[in-house]
């Protein structure tokens, strides 16, 4: 993983972290290098031109992105992202498949972590309704029964799907 440039560390945001930048290796000789920047809020692509004097921006938020694939090869992989709303995918190719293959997992945790409605803090409106902390401590209070693996209770003495004495 190389340096981050600092032309993108002044694009992010407040609580923006940078948790993977990739320089985009190419085989024959290039003088613009594409780089990829994976945050915890976004995908930035970093296209420098006119001998580096001149960069473009694209950046996906992870809401943007229905799922990512890995299409692993020999030497190199690419990391497709399907785009929730149609359109070509975004595809990071050519990629050494270390570097797909963090470029991947980071991408997936940050799609579980943008596209589960239930992620957001205590006491915060979802689509209408309001999270208690209550009910959040009561549904992680969960054991599986010895006999039946469902989840019960912590505290019942009996499980409620099977009878077996716990």
């Amino acid at each position: 993983m190389s340096q981050t440039p600092t032309d993108v560390i002044q694009l992010l945001g407040p609580n923006e972290q940078v948790e993977l930048y990739i320089r985009q290796k190419i085989y024959h000789p290039k003088i613009n290098v594409d780089s990829v920047l994976l945050t915890n809020e976004r995908i930035i692509l970093r296209h420098p031109r006119d001998l580096g004097l001149k960069k473009d921006y694209t950046d996906f938020s992870y809401t943007d992105i229905a799922n990512v694939v890995l299409d692993k090869g020999i030497l190199r992989s690419t990391v497709k992202c399907i785009l929730r709303f149609g359109g070509d995918p975004l595809a990071l190719t050519e990629l050494p498949n270390v570097d797909a293959e963090k470029a991947y997992g980071i991408i997936r945790e940050n799609l579980v972590r943008y596209q589960t409605p239930l992620t957001a803090i205590p006491g915060t409106t979802i689509a209408g309704t309001i999270v208690s902390p209550q009910v959040i401590a009561r549904e992680v209070v969960k054991v599986r029964c010895n006999s039946c693996s469902k989840l019960m209770d912590e505290n019942a003495t009996q499980c409620p799907f099977c009878g077996a004495k716990q």
